[in-house]
């Protein structure tokens, strides 16, 4: 069946249909993963967004029920080079077409992606719209110029749990699969969802945390009466300055309880703080993405998903910059050691990705050690 993806800004790409048939709108963007489609498809993230995969054969692994981050997938479409639909690994339980299929998610492949990521990289990321049931391109146009815009929408609300919840998993091992960590629990932590994913959940259960999770939306002064040793400021998609009320409760929080934040937990916090945010070009998405640790003048090779990213010159004076990305400078990290608060834009848990950044569990966890003693 054939499908056609089409761009706010007239591009056209022709393709042929996998997963469900249908027609969805969002901001078209790409990740440079060469693994890991599954975590991506599930992260709550990319809510909102066409992710574009570089890497050029997707469902070659196939989908297991084990290497999810999430109860389904959350992006609006999917666009590959070329599709696979004979799996070939021991875990593969289904393929990638029947996963898309059973959860509405819209697919293209056997278009050129490679010149679709080169478009993005020089036009920026913007709306696009994938259909197999309208393949009129000039239509298709009209209706993508015609979807609201990421900016300005709050997509946390979209994604979010609904009622607290307890997490006790672990994390993976071969064979084993997910532990059940039965240790001393050391730590209380209240985890506000904005669109967690469950390896994060993971490495705070595993670093000795009874983690609570709440929603999005839950007043502070509920998280200090279930007087946590710590607060953990999820990821989650699109803008961060409509968020406007995870802001507020940020700010009853500082000074009261040691923070770690993830991702848009990082530009809430930093929005919390008094910085600014702004939207990049085409944003960083993969697993490949250098950062420079100032502290060791180490670098990491980090997982990373985000469109926006803090206004260096609004934050350096209202806390310390931690981490910068060397592809384009950016923040990648902040810390307020009077406030017992700290954040990185890039995600330590990976999966899929590497793990250079895992010690952040265990400073989140120091820091929370050090705020009983006093």
């Amino acid at each position: 069946m054939k499908a056609v993806l089409a761009l706010a800004d007239g591009r056209v790409f022709l393709g042929k249909a996998f997963g469900a048939c249908g027609e969805v709108v969002g901001e078209v963007v790409f990740n440079t993963s060469m693994t890991g489609y599954q975590e991506i498809l599930t992260d709550p993230s990319y809510c909102g967004e066409i992710v574009t995969m570089t890497y050029p054969q997707i469902g070659n692994c196939g989908v297991n029920s084990e290497d999810v981050e999430s109860s389904r997938p959350h992006l609006s479409g999917f666009v590959v080079k070329e599709y696979c639909d004979f799996p070939s690994n021991w875990r593969s339980e289904k393929t990638l077409d029947a996963y898309l299929s059973e959860n509405g998610v819209v697919g293209i492949q056997g278009l050129d992606t490679r010149a679709l990521v080169r478009h993005i990289r020089d036009h920026g990321a913007q709306n696009g719209i994938i259909s197999s049931i309208d393949l009129s391109p000039e239509s298709l146009i009209t209706k993508a110029r015609q979807a609201p815009p990421l900016v300005g929408r709050d997509l946390v609300q979209e994604v979010t749990c609904k009622e607290p919840y307890q997490f006790h998993e672990g994390l993976w091992s071969l064979g084993n699969g997910y532990s059940c960590p039965e240790g001393e629990v050391r730590f209380k932590v209240v985890a506000y969802d904005f669109g967690i994913k469950r390896n994060i959940l993971r490495h705070l259960t595993e670093a000795g945390c009874r983690v609570t999770v709440v929603p999005a939306s839950t007043p502070a002064r509920e998280v200090l009466a279930m007087r946590p040793d710590g607060v953990f400021l999820s990821n989650g998609p699109g803008d961060p300055e409509p968020v406007s009320y995870a802001q507020d409760n940020i700010r009853q929080l500082l000074g009261k309880v040691p923070i770690f934040g993830i991702c848009l937990g990082h530009q809430l916090l930093a929005l919390a703080l008094g910085g600014k945010t702004f939207k990049l070009k085409f944003g960083h998405r993969g697993g490949n993405q250098p950062v420079l640790r100032q502290e060791t003048s180490r670098v990491e090779i980090t997982s990373q998903n985000h469109g926006f990213a803090v206004e260096a010159g609004s934050i350096e004076d209202r806390a310390v910059l931690t981490h910068i990305n060397l592809n384009d400078q950016t923040i990648e990290g902040i810390e307020h050691q009077p406030l017992a608060a700290f954040s990185v834009q890039y995600h330590p848990e990976a999966s899929p990705g590497p793990h250079d950044a895992r010690y952040l569990f265990e400073r989140f966890t120091a820091l929370m050690a050090r705020h009983q003693q006093k």
